[in-house]
């Protein structure tokens, strides 16, 4: 937590920068730590502690712009501290797209907690935290010959940031997380060493599933034993809920302002168009308490608020910060977004794959890239082949190839099943006519 003291010398640190010849500024105050437990075959393989506090300055100086960061946070240490960060700031190029946010933008406070921090976390026994990594790695150890290790952790963490800027902003954030996973490796035909894992997370303690997750990772490992290669040609693609959100990426990505004003995007200038197909509804609602990526504002401190950013298949909207909006004259938004909402369908996995005839599950991405000024993409993949209804065959070494657009546009169903354990709750998703290398 930032103590009392820290926030006054966080305002006495911009204070002094504008008495020093900065025209504006903000301060930014962080603190955190974390701890991981990581154990191979059920035995201590690695522990990590950290905690870190910092503060950094933000300057603006005769229309020029620099950052500085120090962790040494004393009025005598600062002090030089701060006049070398404006001399240095003096020998940039000017910027004058660099400004603080218009005031009036800013978040200003009264709304509800957003239940993001767990007061229990440094109380936790570390005792208790191997004992739950061990819980997770006894649900696989021993129940295949073929099995050659099994690993899991047990990790959590807190952060905390209190930031002020000269123009009248003032806010604090702060969350805190759990993590267990597990990862299991496998003697497969021939040469082949499948392997796969399974994680839960959550924000407060009694929210993380601690059960599960090493028999689901067996599981997950055992399903790709005999993986081979399939014929090239168009499929059904499935995706689950553990990949789906690397076919969004690119979506989002190409929705930055940077990219915009950079040319760079296959989204530019699609404000109003369809860009998808009518079961393509996504939305940011940034105030969910208890969510991971929940936040009043945004890294500038201008007020979030619930967006459509692409609804039946129309874009909506970019995520466009102050120095974007300088530079293009687009109207600011927001930096990036919060918590991602697809609007989901009716059934789940299972009830997606049954409906399918003639497709492939993927469960896994391997490598590949996609070009933000096209909008083309090449996957690897991995997963299973499905005939009539059912999973019949593991595959991998596979690709994947088109474009952004022209998937969105052959979405044909979303399922009912986003992992709440991430900012992005992207389902299960069926797309019609997708290309499939293999052999």
């Amino acid at each position: 937590m930032i103590s009392t003291e820290n926030k006054k010398l966080a305002q006495w640190a911009m204070d002094y920068a504008l008495k020093n010849g900065c025209q504006a500024a903000k301060v930014r105050l962080y603190s955190g730590s974390n701890t991981s437990f990581e154990l191979r075959d059920t035995k201590m393989d690695r522990l990590q502690q950290a905690s870190e506090n910092g503060l950094s300055l933000y300057l603006y100086v005769d229309g020029r712009y620099g950052t500085y960061s120090t962790n040494r946070l004393n009025k005598k240490e600062l002090e030089p501290f701060i006049k070398n960060g404006i001399d240095a700031t003096r020998f940039l190029a000017k910027d004058e797209a660099q400004t603080l946010p218009d005031a009036a933008r800013y978040y200003k406070g009264g709304k509800p907690d957003l239940k993001l921090i767990d007061p229990k976390l440094a109380s936790i026994n570390p005792d208790a935290k191997v004992a739950m990594a061990k819980t997770v790695a006894d649900e696989a150890m021993g129940k295949d010959p073929r099995i050659i290790s099994v690993e899991s952790s047990y990790g959590d963490g807190d952060s905390f940031v209190y930031q002020i800027h000269s123009n009248g902003f003032e806010g604090e954030k702060q969350n805190s997380w759990y993590s267990l996973s597990s990862s299991v490796a496998m003697k497969g035909d021939g040469e082949a060493r499948p392997s796969s894992y399974w994680y839960e997370s959550a924000l407060f303690l009694n929210d993380l599933i601690k059960e599960g997750i090493g028999k689901k990772a067996l599981e997950r490992t055992l399903q790709k034993i005999g993986q081979k290669k399939i014929k090239s040609g168009k499929y059904t693609m499935v995706v689950d809920p553990m990949n789906s959100s690397r076919l969004v990426y690119p979506m989002i990505s190409a929705l930055y302002g940077s990219q915009i004003q950079q040319k760079n995007s296959f989204l530019l200038d699609k404000i109003g168009q369809k860009v998808g197909n009518d079961k393509f509804t996504l939305k940011d609602e940034p105030h969910l308490a208890g969510a991971f990526g929940a936040r009043y504002f945004d890294n500038e401190g201008v007020a979030t608020q619930p967006r459509t950013i692409f609804d039946k298949g129309v874009l909506k909207t970019y995520f466009v910060d102050t120095y974007i909006a300088n530079k293009t004259n687009m109207e600011p938004t927001v930096g990036d977004p919060s918590i991602l909402i697809f609007e989901t369908g009716g059934k789940g996995l299972q009830g997606l794959i049954a409906d399918v005839d003639n497709g492939i599950l993927v469960t896994g991405f391997n490598g590949g890239n996609s070009n933000s000024s096209t909008g083309d993409f090449s996957y690897g993949i991995e997963g299973f082949l499905i005939e009539n209804g059912k999973l019949t065959m593991p595959v991998n070494e596979m690709n994947v190839t088109g474009n952004s657009l022209t998937l969105w546009s052959s979405l044909v169903a979303a399922g009912n099943d986003p992992r709440l354990n991430s900012s992005w709750r992207i389902p299960s998703l069926v797309f019609e006519g997708v290309d499939f290398s293999g052999l």
